[in-house]
């Protein structure tokens, strides 16, 4: 027997975040159990995400994917580790940092102490850059951590309003000591072991926010630009060779002139040389097979560095470097050593430290001049690299940056030996389960098209210090190929500000001294450790030993090729495993254009006036009726849907727990005899194993719909049939009296009632949580959130042998007959409690024995007081489609009047 059942009189969705959300934290329900052995554990690597701004619509959607996941675990007994990360660190935070205070960095400044006052506080919108104060890093930096920490707390309020089962008790920043800590550590020992390097190498550069961009940051995009047709001269005589490029601008870095070993139109020109048009340099013309015969004239000049093929060219065919494109994406001041000619001297010094676009039309207007431009620009469109969140296009520059290997370039190590990284990390992807399994291909596809080690080093401010310092020599030049690196014991350093061991401060930048490195880490290059950060590993080994490997990274489809990819491969190499067995992909959200909704985009919305206005279970309902990998709409509508069925629970729970006024509730599966019942409950039983089979296989959109359909039917059709015996009514007869129910009967529908109230509450548990936890508090003890996930034994226990007793199918048939008697009281337009005083049914032949099954409830609900006969036949319903049941003939008997 249960405690007393205590019903409001009234019920509603509204304020139940505000109750129980509350409630969920003083009783630190989703807490980690730190006792908890690892094979009894279930432990999330939670995205952080980025606290800059605000969140959108599209947050809700992949975390309450996750979430739904967590409850499950937790209901079937699982030790949910599940924290929660704030990915703070980086050019997001700097641009929210910039605009918010309207400030700038600007590292050469001094500190201006503690008490400095910021221009704005958000009060004057986004600030432009050219009225930003500059001011010291450290500052800088201050004011970065001061914005994220109140962002959080926002962010924070929402997810708990959203009614995520995170424990609140394990949060961690990418840029907090402990995330430092593992970063510094991490990298330390990748360079011990020779995974991290650094080289002076040609890379890709973003001119607006002065930084190096890797791989995995690249976004091609149109851009228009237009060909021109230059005239190069071959040194000895002979016909001009004719280029077509997009850049005249690098006219004055080109190196080469580069074709196929196939194009007999060159093959004469391999090994020859050639003078540039206006700077008059004498370049090769070499072959090389990236060279592409059918594209503008079938030979290309090779220039340092236009694109990352120039790059290709630039190492496979040993050429020189003449870089003339400044960090800041103007030309260079210095006249080149290379250009030598008075014509191509006076042509450079008009160029010269100007913006590239500068720099072409005066490139052009030259040619132009010099009769080499041979045909008047003609516009094009091409595909250009941008940085994901820049305007301009790439530079490609050379520059001294920090690298770990990822498989992208061969590995010969110190002993000669060669390690073939992108195989071992394609056996990883391999060993990965993903969900949905279609995802796994794209892993693959990056990981085989890697053409470069991980770039990690960002000439930005607000970051995990790269940890190392370099000496400084006699003559006052850095010694950038010898690194000092600290003991792990120091950990996390700064060494902008630390002093490496042996040195004092005062030598910092001196002769003899010292020099920090200026740079941080790329942000992938902590948020690649969020298992180790959120899971203690340096300081908890105790917690590490529990969580680690965990058990699953839920993360978006986009970002397969930078978070998980980077989490695998520091794994790999730091603990020569996977970080999680399984990745659950989620899908983007679409716009009503279907497009995908993001930030840079603009049109994305913002959740909180829709928790709002909708409830939280609502919204959550919306976003956890989509599987895994699938895109789905933003649609409100679906947000009503959900909101429905919430409050569908409150008032079907409410019905079914005062069906008995005083009596008392059990659970007692014995109790149920009825064939109706027993037919209810069988069908459960299968909703159940599907449910549980869905959700261990992270289908959790399944799971749902196989819950709701049930419910539906439950609320639609059984709830209606067992009204009148549940309350201890049988049929009404035609002098108007019940007939007798025995006890057995009565009994047998309540407990099927609370059986099937029981079962459901938790199967919707981890979708609605808000309407489960109201409802299961008015008549259980503890939350449903702490209770079992339902098993189909009890269920099957009180179905008995549904098959072989011929029940199969038997809700059904009863649904759609009451259903065929609802319908001649519509079209009579007649109040369903008018009485039928006889009914003629037509019942397909495998449906007439369960309409019988079900005879003394589907009078009682059809308020048949006279005859009920049924024959054998093939109904159709009004669209003429086949259906179990219809009605042949009725006859209407005198609606009671209101309130009888």
């Amino acid at each position: 027997m249960l405690e007393a059942v205590v019903v409001p009189d009234r019920v509603g969705v509204e304020g139940l975040e505000d109750k129980w959300a509350p409630d969920w934290e003083e009783h630190q329900l989703h807490a980690f159990d730190r006792t908890a052995p690892r094979e009894a554990v279930f432990s999330i690597n939670t995205p952080p995400p980025t606290a800059s701004g605000s969140l959108h619509i599209g947050h809700v959607f992949s975390y309450t994917h996750t979430d739904v996941v967590a409850r499950f675990q937790r209901m079937r007994g699982a030790h949910v580790f599940y924290p929660m990360g704030w990915d703070d660190n980086g050019l997001p935070t700097e641009r929210r940092v910039q605009n918010y205070y309207g400030v700038r960095c600007d590292p050469s400044l001094p500190y201006e102490g503690d008490d400095f006052t910021p221009p704005h506080r958000g009060d004057a919108g986004s600030v432009r850059a050219a009225d930003q104060v500059p001011v010291s890093r450290r500052t800088f930096v201050r004011l970065c951590e001061e914005l994220t920490t109140e962002d959080e707390k926002q962010f924070e309020a929402l997810w708990r309003y959203l009614g995520l089962s995170v424990d609140w008790n394990h949060q961690y920043q990418t840029i907090g000591r402990r995330a430092q800590k593992v970063a510094q550590t991490a990298f330390l020992r990748n360079l011990e072991r020779g995974e991290a390097y650094q080289a002076e190498a040609p890379g890709l550069w973003d001119v607006t926010f002065q930084t190096a961009v890797a791989q995995a940051e690249l976004e091609a995009r149109d851009y228009p630009g237009h060909y021109h047709s230059l005239a190069f001269h071959p040194v000895g005589g002979g016909d001009d060779v004719v280029i077509e490029t997009t850049r005249p601008e690098l006219l004055a870095a080109c190196v080469a002139l580069v074709a196929h070993p196939d194009d007999e139109r060159y093959a004469h020109l391999f090994g020859t040389t050639v003078t540039t048009p206006v700077f008059g340099v004498e370049v090769p013309v070499l072959p090389h097979p990236a060279a592409e015969a059918d594209k503008g004239s079938g030979i290309a000049m090779c220039c340092t560095f236009g694109d990352l093929t120039d790059v290709q060219w630039w190492r496979e065919l040993d050429l020189p470097t003449r870089s003339i494109i400044r960090r800041d994406g103007r030309i260079v001041d210095d006249l080149p050593s290379w250009i030598e000619t008075p014509g191509g001297i006076a042509a450079f010094n008009d160029i010269a430290a100007k913006t590239t676009f500068s720099a072409r039309a005066a490139v052009v207007d030259a040619l132009r001049e010099s009769g080499e431009l041979l045909a008047e620009p003609t516009p094009t469109q091409r595909k250009t690299n941008f940085f994901e969140k820049g305007d301009k296009p790439l530079e490609i520059v050379t520059s001294r940056q920090w690298y770990i290997r990822n498989g992208g370039r061969e590995w010969q190590r110190e002993d000669g030996t060669v390690r073939d990284l992108r195989k071992e990390l394609l056996d990883r992807g391999e060993e990965l389960d993903f969900h949905p399994d279609f995802m796994r291909v794209r892993y693959a596809n990056w990981v085989g098209g890697l053409n470069g080690d991980w770039l990690i080093s960002r000439q930005r401010f607000f970051g995990v210090p790269i940890p190392v310092w370099y000496p400084v020599k006699d003559d006052g030049e850095v010694d950038w190929d010898t690194v000092i690196t600290p003991d792990e014991a120091s950990l996390p350093i700064n060494p902008s500000a630390d002093v490496p061991p042996g040195y004092t401060a005062e030598q910092r930048g001196e002769p003899g001294g010292f020099v920090g490195d200026a740079d941080i880490m790329d942000t992938w290059a902590t948020s690649s450790l969020t298992p180790q950060i959120a899971g203690g590993w340096l300081e908890d080994s105790d917690l590490f030993e529990r969580v680690f490997p965990m058990n699953v990274r839920p993360q978006g489809q986009d970002i397969i090729r930078t978070w998980l990819f980077s989490t695998v491969v520091r794994s790999h190499l730091e603990h020569g495993s996977l970080p999680w067995t399984d990745a659950a992909i989620s899908g983007w959200i679409l716009d009503p254009d279907r497009k995908k909704m993001s930030k840079s985009k603009g049109n994305v919305v913002t959740p909180l006036d829709l928790l709002h206005e909708h409830g939280s279970d609502a919204v959550r309902y919306w976003a956890a009726s989509a599987r895994l990998g699938t895109d789905a709409a933003f649609e409100v509508g679906q947000m009503k849907i959900g909101r429905r069925l919430a409050i569908k629970v409150l008032n079907a729970s409410k019905f079914v727990l005062q069906a008995a006024p005083g009596a008392p509730i059990s659970l007692d599966a014995s109790a149920v005899t009825a064939p109706l019942d027993r037919a209810l409950l069988a069908e459960l039983a299968d909703v159940v194993d599907g449910a549980t089979t869905a959700f261990a296989g992270y289908d959790h959109a399944r799971a749902l719909e196989l819950a709701e359909s049930f419910f539906w039917t439950f609320c639609d059709d059984y709830l209606e049939l067992v009204k009148d015996r549940a309350y201890g009514r049988g049929a009404v007869a035609a002098d108007g009296e019940p007939a007798e129910l025995d006890e057995a009967e009565i009994a047998s529908a309540r407990a099927t009632l609370w059986l099937a109230l029981d079962v459901l509450l938790r199967l919707f548990a981890p979708f609605i949580p808000f309407a489960t936890a109201e409802v299961w508090s008015w008549w259980r003890g503890g939350s449903v959130h702490q209770a079992a996930w339902p098993t189909s034994e009890v269920l099957r226990t009180a179905a008995g042998d549904a098959e072989g007793d011929g029940l199969v199918g038997l809700l059904g048939a009863a649904g759609e007959a009451l259903s065929a008697l609802r319908k001649v009281k519509s079209e009579a337009k007649v109040a369903q409690r008018t009485p039928l005083l006889g009914v003629e049914l037509a019942a397909r032949e495998e449906a007439v024995e369960h309409v019988l099954l079900a005879d003394g409830d589907l009078r009682a609900a059809g308020k048949v007081t006279g005859s009920m006969t049924i024959v054998v036949g093939e109904p159709v319903g009004a669209d003429g489609e086949p259906v179990a049941v219809a009605v042949v003939s009725s006859t209407l008997g005198e609606a009671p009047p209101r309130g009888a």
